[in-house]
């Protein structure tokens, strides 16, 4: 599947808002966009009034790059967030959240959700048992999400549990670093999602 593999930095930077894509380096002094807190280009500095449209679009690329899914794959998990029951925005980003690639970098065994997406699919990690290399799989409750033996050695695995402190991990998963083990514990709700997202603009976009 195609990925963006351009300078990730300026998504931060296009979308006015850390996305914290970088792993550990968003939260240093090197960040670019605390270097640089405006659109990249040539008129990145120019103030521009908005539309609503242009508004709602800006949120639904904020949330689609912070997950790192692309445009068809996105409009998939709408699709399946509208025919569920409840809250259509919620459940869309508790399908994200979901996605394994996610949880094992809210675990802290992987920087980012780009690392943790490419360390799945290089079969470092087993869900319940079993070899687990499909990023996109949706975790259960009680599931259980383990590095394998012979990746515990890995040093970008091993790094990313030294720095997990700074982010934390969310009350709906356990993470047990010394064991390279952790355990979903219940599906997360909107409340478990902390990054400022506005979802009943992404919403408003996909129902013109």
């Amino acid at each position: 599947m195609a990925r963006y593999t351009e300078a990730k930095c300026r998504l931060c930077r296009r979308e006015g808002q850390k996305l914290f894509l970088k792993g550990d380096r968003c939260f240093t002094d090197k960040c670019s966009y605390e270097r640089r807190p405006y659109a990249p280009g040539f008129a990145g500095k120019l103030r521009k009034k908005l539309t609503d449209y242009a508004v709602q679009l800006r949120e639904k690329q904020r949330v689609r790059r912070m997950y790192g899914i692309l445009e068809a794959q996105f409009r998939s998990y709408f699709k399946r967030a509208e025919a569920q029951k409840g809250v259509t925005g919620a459940n869309l980003l508790i399908l994200l959240e979901r996605r394994l690639d996610n949880v094992i970098y809210r675990l802290g065994f992987a920087n980012s959700r780009d690392q943790a997406r490419q360390l799945v699919r290089h079969g470092l990690f087993t869900l319940n048992g079993r070899k687990a290399n499909i990023p996109s799989l949706l975790v259960r409750p009680n599931d259980i999400v383990e590095v394998r033996e012979t990746s515990r050695k890995v040093p970008v695995i091993t790094e990313a549990q030294e720095v997990i402190a700074r982010r934390g991990c969310p009350a709906w998963l356990e993470s047990d670093g010394a064991a390279f083990k952790g355990v979903v514990k219940a599906l997360p709700t909107r409340e478990d999602i902390q990054f400022p997202i506005n979802e009943q603009l992404i919403v408003e976009l996909y129902s013109k």
